[in-house]
C-alpha cells in the first residue's frame, strides 16, 4: 500500500533537500579548512616567536632602554630581551608577589632601583618563600649603594593572577602589575616594565640553602599545540567530506531503486 511510513522512508531525497545539504557541506568543508589554515599559520609565527626569543635570551645583554622609548616598548618587540643596568635599590619599598616555583610556592621579590639618570626600574630580585617573607630574615643579602646587574626585560602583567584580583589596599599581590604596583609605593613615572634578575655568579652548591632571594628563575614556556589544532580541523573537514559523499551515494542509489 502506497504512503506508509515504510514507503516514505524509502522514498529519494528531493532535488531542493540534496541542493541544501550539499550547500551546507560545502561551507562547513570550507570553514574548518580554513580554521586549519589559520592554525598553520599561528603555528608558523609561534615558532618564529619562540626563535626571536631564544636569541633575545642568550645575546650579551644591552642597556634597557632608555626614557623616549618607554612608551613603545611591547611583548612582541622586547620581552626577554637580555638588558643591563645599574643603579641603587629602594629596599623599604619592595613588594612581595605570590608565586610559585620549582623551589616551591612563595614569592617574588621586587624591589625599585633608581638609576643613575633618576628613573625608577622595577626588579625582581628572585623568589622567597613564606618563611622568608619578612625583610628581616634576609636582610644581609640586600646589596646597598650602587649595583649594576642583568636580567631579562619583562612586560607588566596588569589585573592579577587566575581568579584573584591583585589588592592594592591589602598589599596583597597575584601578578606583577608594574603601574599598580608603583602607584600604592609612591613611584611615579616608573618603567613600564620590569626585569628579572639573573641567578649571580657564586650560587650555593645544589642541595644547599639557597641565597634569599633566589634569582634566575624566570621559565620560558610557549604552548605550541597549533598543529594539534590544525590536524582537528582539517580532519572535522575530511569528515565533512566524507559525510557528503556518503548522503549523495545513498540518495543516487535510492533514486536508482525508485526508477526499478
Amino acid at each position: 500500500m502506497s504512503g506508509t511510513p515504510s514507503d516514505t522512508s524509502r522514498r529519494p531525497h528531493s532535488t531542493p533537500a540534496l541542493a541544501l545539504l550539499a550547500l551546507a557541506g560545502v561551507l562547513l568543508f570550507a570553514l574548518f579548512a580554513a580554521l586549519g589554515m589559520w592554525q598553520l599559520e599561528r603555528r608558523a609565527w609561534k615558532l618564529d616567536l619562540i626563535e626571536r626569543v631564544e636569541t633575545r635570551v642568550h645575546a650579551a645583554p644591552a642597556d634597557i632602554p632608555p626614557l623616549a622609548q618607554w612608551p613603545q616598548v611591547n611583548a612582541a618587540g622586547d620581552e626577554y630581551r637580555h638588558v643591563r643596568l645599574s643603579g641603587s635599590f629602594l629596599h623599604e619599598r619592595e613588594t612581595l608577589v605570590q608565586a610559585s616555583t620549582v623551589l616551591g610556592p612563595g614569592h617574588w621579590v621586587l624591589t625599585p632601583l633608581r638609576t643613575a639618570q633618576g628613573t625608577i626600574v622595577l626588579v625582581n630580585r628572585g623568589f622567597v618563600p613564606p618563611e622568608r617573607r619578612e625583610r628581616a630574615s634576609r636582610s644581609g643579602n640586600e646589596p646597598a649603594g650602587e649595583v649594576q646587574l642583568t636580567g631579562l626585560l619583562r612586560i607588566s602583567e596588569p589585573g592579577g593572577g587566575f581568579l584573584r584580583r591583585n589588592d592594592p589596599a591589602g598589599d596583597r599581590w597575584f601578578s606583577r602589575d608594574v603601574q599598580a604596583i608603583a602607584a600604592a609605593r609612591g613611584l611615579p613615572g616608573a618603567a613600564p616594565f620590569f626585569v628579572d634578575e639573573d641567578a649571580p655568579p657564586g650560587q650555593p652548591a645544589p642541595g644547599a640553602e639557597p641565597r634569599w632571594p633566589a634569582a634566575g628563575l624566570t621559565v620560558i614556556v610557549f604552548r605550541n599545540n597549533h598543529l594539534v589544532y590544525a590536524l582537528t580541523w582539517f580532519a572535522l573537514a575530511l569528515g565533512v567530506a566524507a559525510a557528503a559523499w556518503w548522503v549523495v551515494r545513498s540518495a543516487r542509489q535510492s533514486r536508482d531503486a525508485s526508477e526499478h
